[in-house]
């Protein structure tokens, strides 16, 4: 495995860092980028043309990860060339299929084979329900093959997102890249870092992603209760206070956070589901906290793999980019001291992320987390 990276900034591809690449063996390029950038179309076209036969997955975001920096209205592009892994895209619109349910079945069965070894997901991040998209994903993997990735930004305005594979990126597009063969090593690992706070309550009235109502009052009303002078801001502010979620009888749990809200029903509509009859718990930041999870999903990634891994895929959650602010290259400074040189990172901010919370475990839709895959190959 060879990797290589560039930053397309200001129309201009900048000079490659990494590896030389052979022009052999299957290319598969991932760029990150600004929406305003990848509609443009000029990073599509001067990929495929510098590229042909490659898989090309674009994405827009909420700031792009290139190196040990994050950079707004840019694209940071992975050029990964394989000797003995294979690679599959699918890619279909969530507009033309009944649900992201049944979408994320019809992915992972697309790509279904006996020597699948891993998936990476990048999905619209507006339109498609993730953790609807990750259920469906997951009744279609009994084998429990490993599946990480994220749903596409719009910076903060959270308005509409782009995703395209081998062609120009528009809404409501999902990808899935299948990796196959033994040669493919890949770490995954996931953490948030932020602080519970407040009593726990329990969710009595909700629909798929949809909350209405805690112990039996208004939701909204209850969360702009808690966020104080924060509450006139919504639903902005909604991304520093998202909600811990605990499953009824169980102790496994996500972090959601607000899309939206409607006063005129008084409902809160977030990035993935909130369960009826679960329990939930407020959650707030601590900026230390927060780059400390970083540092650990990065040792928890690199210790699951028998080498130095080629290639780190960072992706990290809008509302950390929005704490952070202008310290927001901490975060990524602290997992590139934990990986050191000789590992590309690349990534971008995103309005959720796909990842496993362990090594058995299913894949799951997190939100305020710092979630990162690692991939070499191990030639046979």
């Amino acid at each position: 495995m060879k990797v290589a990276q560039q930053l397309y900034s200001g129309g201009i591809l900048q000079v490659e860092s990494g590896e030389q690449l052979t022009g052999k063996g299957n290319r598969l390029i991932l760029g990150f980028g600004g929406k305003d950038v990848l509609l443009d179309g000029s990073i599509y076209t001067e990929l495929s043309k510098s590229h042909p036969g490659a898989d090309i997955v674009l994405c827009s975001t909420s700031g792009e990860i290139y190196n040990d920096a994050v950079f707004d209205n840019t694209v940071s592009v992975i050029i990964a060339e394989f000797e003995e892994t294979l690679i599959k895209t699918v890619s279909i619109n969530i507009q033309e299929m009944p649900s992201s349910y049944e979408a994320g079945k019809t992915l992972f069965s697309n790509l279904q084979k006996d020597d699948l070894a891993y998936v990476l997901v990048i999905s619209d991040g507006g339109l498609v329900n993730g953790s609807e998209l990750v259920r469906g994903i997951e009744y279609a993997n009994p084998g429990n093959i490993p599946v990480t990735g994220g749903l596409a930004g719009d910076s903060d305005k959270f308005n509409s997102t782009v995703v395209g594979c081998n062609e120009q990126p528009k809404q409501g597009n999902i990808v899935a890249v299948g990796f196959y063969g033994k040669s493919l090593k890949v770490g995954h690992a996931s953490f948030g870092g932020w602080e519970i706070f407040g009593p726990e309550k329990q969710v009595t009235r909700s629909v798929s992603n949809r909350l209405f109502e805690i112990d039996n009052k208004s939701a909204l009303e209850l969360y702009k209760q808690y966020l104080g002078k924060y509450a006139d801001e919504l639903p902005g502010s909604a991304l520093l206070f998202p909600l811990y979620v605990r499953l009824n009888g169980g102790t496994s749990s996500v972090v959601r956070t607000i899309l939206s809200i409607d006063n005129d029903e008084q409902s809160m509509v977030f990035a993935g589901d909130i369960p009826e009859g679960s329990y939930i718990r407020f959650m707030k930041a601590n900026f230390d906290k927060l780059v400390d999870a970083a540092t650990h999903a990065a040792g928890a990634a690199l210790i699951q793999m028998p080498s130095k891994p080629k290639l780190a895929l960072l992706i990290s959650c809008v509302g950390r980019k929005l704490i952070l602010g202008k310290r927001i290259d901490e975060e990524i400074e602290a997992v590139k001291e934990i990986f050191g040189e000789g590992t590309l990172l690349s990534g971008f901010y995103s309005y959720g992320e796909i990842s496993p919370l362990n090594t058995s475990a299913k894949c799951e839709l997190h939100n305020q987390t710092m979630t990162i895959t690692t991939f070499n190959e191990e030639l046979n």
